[in-house]
């Protein structure tokens, strides 16, 4: 499996991989939606694939001595490395921001522990979506991307509309670290265990579909 996620490293990675990492410096833009950062990191994972699809990049793996399934999943594992790449940047990025600006957020979340909880979900989503879907028939990448994207944005329009509308969401989550830290903090590892759920679908589902793809 190792050598499958390496291989990934070396020749699925595309450039937008590493470019929309860095979309977790959004937290600075003035009154912006944050959350939208995280679809960026789905965008790129349909690059990616899409690009591994014009090079025969799975047809090329498949060839290897490895079972089909264990290519699924060392892709999944592969993006999630990304994805959680992404979100520690985010955190990381948000301390700073709080500690050197002191602005609200009047476009919803606020660069706190809440935001990382919130793109923990989007990703978690995508991945349960997107995943499954693509390995099922890894010529059709577009529509498994659209359903995807669409649920993120789903996620995106919730969290703003309680950031103005649900008083709990609005008066403890959407607060400037460390303010309500303490549910901030099961927040965020409640979105966490959803992420590992949905992404271990993901990746048995994506496993299960592949082995009876014909490429």
């Amino acid at each position: 499996m190792l050598k499958l996620i390496k291989k990934e490293f070396a020749l699925t990675l595309h450039p937008t991989n590493v470019v929309f990492l860095f979309f977790a410096a959004f937290v600075f833009i003035p009154n912006y939606p944050y959350e939208v950062m995280f679809f960026f990191s789905s965008l790129a994972a349909y690059f990616a694939c899409l690009a591994g699809r014009e090079n025969k990049d799975l047809f090329f793996t498949c060839s290897l001595p490895v079972e089909k399934k264990a290519v699924a999943v060392a892709r999944v594992i592969f993006f999630v490395i990304l994805q959680i790449a992404q979100v520690l940047l985010c955190a990381l990025l948000s301390v700073v921001k709080t500690a050197i600006i002191d602005l609200p957020n009047a476009a919803g979340t606020e660069a706190n522990a809440v935001l990382c909880a919130n793109g923990l979900v989007m990703l978690g989503i995508f991945n349960a979506i997107f995943f499954p879907a693509y390995f099922a028939n890894p010529e059709k990448i577009g529509k498994p991307f659209v359903f995807g994207a669409a649920a993120e944005f789903a996620v995106v329009a919730l969290a703003i509309t309680a950031c103005f509308a649900v008083p709990f969401a609005r008066d403890v989550l959407d607060t400037p670290d460390p303010a309500h830290f303490g549910a901030k903090l099961v927040y965020l590892a409640v979105a966490a265990c959803l992420y590992a759920a949905l992404t271990a679908f993901a990746a048995l589902r994506s496993a299960g579909n592949f082995e009876k793809t014909d490429l």
